[in-house]
């Protein structure tokens, strides 16, 4: 079956994709992520991908970069938990209409990986994203090698950044490090 797996960084790519390929999946990955900020800091993420997949024989997708997609989707909506549901929406929306104009089987997101993500609330924002769009959403639990799959990536040099993405995030990182 052909997956196209939503792709926020390589770090978080590495267990979703080697789960994946063993269960059989035909995979393709679509970088997706108009949450990033800086644009260098999406440079960063968006080489380390091609780095990671350079040799793996797995296509990966770079639609356009964005910012104004995020800007626009979370607008007024600046504060936690709201702002990654819609952010969340907004990628994987985009992830599903990609699928289904393509001819992808399914879609996921390696978002589901990371132990600081509302489990729960991603798997429904896929499915009702799939219903609304006519495709189906793999749901699966990765978060049990995001350890594993982190520490490789530093091992391996692989750029692991210290933030989810947004300028939002970023702030709320240097807050908590000046409180420190």
């Amino acid at each position: 079956m052909k997956l196209l797996l939503h792709t926020c960084c390589a770090p978080c790519l590495i267990y979703p994709l080697e789960v994946l390929t063993k269960s059989g999946f035909d995979i393709t990955c679509f970088f997706y992520n108009p949450n990033i900020h800086p644009f260098s800091e999406y440079i960063k993420r968006k080489e380390a991908v091609e780095k990671f997949l350079y040799n793996t024989g797995v296509t990966v997708i770079f639609p356009e970069y964005s910012p104004v997609d995020f800007f626009r989707c979370i607008n007024l909506n600046e504060n936690k938990p709201r702002r990654c549901e819609l952010c969340w929406r907004l990628r994987l929306i985009n992830t599903a209409v990609f699928a289904r104009e393509k001819g992808f089987d399914l879609f996921s997101t390696t978002l589901l990986v990371s132990p600081y993500q509302d489990q729960g609330l991603l798997k429904e924002i896929g499915e009702d994203v799939a219903a609304a769009e006519g495709t189906e959403f793999h749901y699966e639990d990765f978060r049990p090698g995001f350890k594993k799959a982190h520490d490789l990536a530093k091992q391996e040099g692989i750029y692991c950044q210290g933030y989810c993405g947004c300028i939002y995030s970023e702030i709320d990182r240097y807050k908590s490090k000046r409180r420190n």
